[in-house]
């Protein structure tokens, strides 16, 4: 069985406003820059980095307002900020020829990276980022308010709600995903949810590095559907997109198997 590793060297990078922490396996492979989703942290890439970190070298970053970084300010996190962060995070590391990959909200971070930096970026994977329209400012005020508020209970939880929480969500979740997952939501801060302004196909559209976008069903929370998928494939000719079955929004969480398998073929051709 796979475990998460905890005796992964830790540091932290210093990002324009404030500092991004990380942990990395290290090696000689090229890097892979990982970015979480929305209220995890960068230790709940462990399992996928345990199993690549032979061949590759991997930088587990905590976005701003998770993990051990950076807390964001009252106002948020402004919409260029996540984007940007990677690529300050990279620059500061002194990478190059980086593969970034990212998942949920981290993926759509990790498209706006590539978009706007692409001499950083050598090949892109995006784990069911929510491609949806930008909100108006009557519904972002809305998910704002239901952000912090769901932020406030899980702080109040222990770990053993919280596990039984975890549980209870995601029962075909392995064990070794609920360490760092149960962490992360005590980590958090209200105030860690992005401002998302732009339509998401203007980044897809700017990306220039091959790029793999993966999900799962719709049926199982997949936040990316068949139309999607299309449309993003329509908009960049170096995507491919590849629809997992038997997972949802986690499509690594709960179809780690067809989820691995997928990322070492593409890795392998770039």
């Amino acid at each position: 069985m796979v475990t998460n590793r905890l005796d992964w060297p830790s540091g932290e990078v210093e990002v324009t406003g404030g500092r991004l922490s990380y942990h990395r396996t290290g090696g000689g492979g090229p890097p892979i820059v990982l970015s979480h989703g929305l209220t995890d942290n960068g230790m709940c890439w462990a399992r996928l980095a345990e199993a690549l970190s032979p061949d590759y070298d991997l930088i587990l970053l905590d976005a701003r307002g998770h993990g051990a970084s950076s807390r964001p300010g009252e106002a948020g996190i402004s919409p260029d900020m996540p984007g940007r962060d990677i690529a300050e995070a990279i620059t500061a590391l002194g990478l190059s020829g980086v593969i970034a990959m990212g998942h949920s909200m981290g993926a759509r971070a990790t498209a706006a990276c590539a978009a706007e930096f692409p001499d950083l970026i050598r090949a892109v994977i995006l784990e069911d980022p929510p491609l949806v329209p930008p909100m108006d400012a009557e519904a972002a005020a809305k998910r704002l308010a239901r952000f912090k508020d769901q932020v406030k209970q899980l702080k109040d939880m222990t770990e053993a709600e919280l596990m039984a929480l975890g549980r209870r969500q995601s029962p075909t979740w392995e064990t070794q995903e609920f360490p760092a997952w149960i962490a992360s939501k005590q980590q958090v801060s209200r105030n860690a949810l992005p401002i998302l302004p732009a339509p998401w196909q203007d980044d897809i559209r700017r990306i220039r590095a091959p790029t793999l976008l993966i999900y799962g069903d719709t049926e199982q929370g997949s936040l990316v559907g068949a139309a999607a998928a299309r449309e993003a494939r329509d908009l960049n000719k170096d995507l491919r997109a590849l629809r997992i079955e038997g997972a949802g929004h986690n499509v690594r969480r709960e179809n780690f198997p067809a989820y691995l398998l997928a990322v070492r073929s593409f890795l392998s051709e770039v």
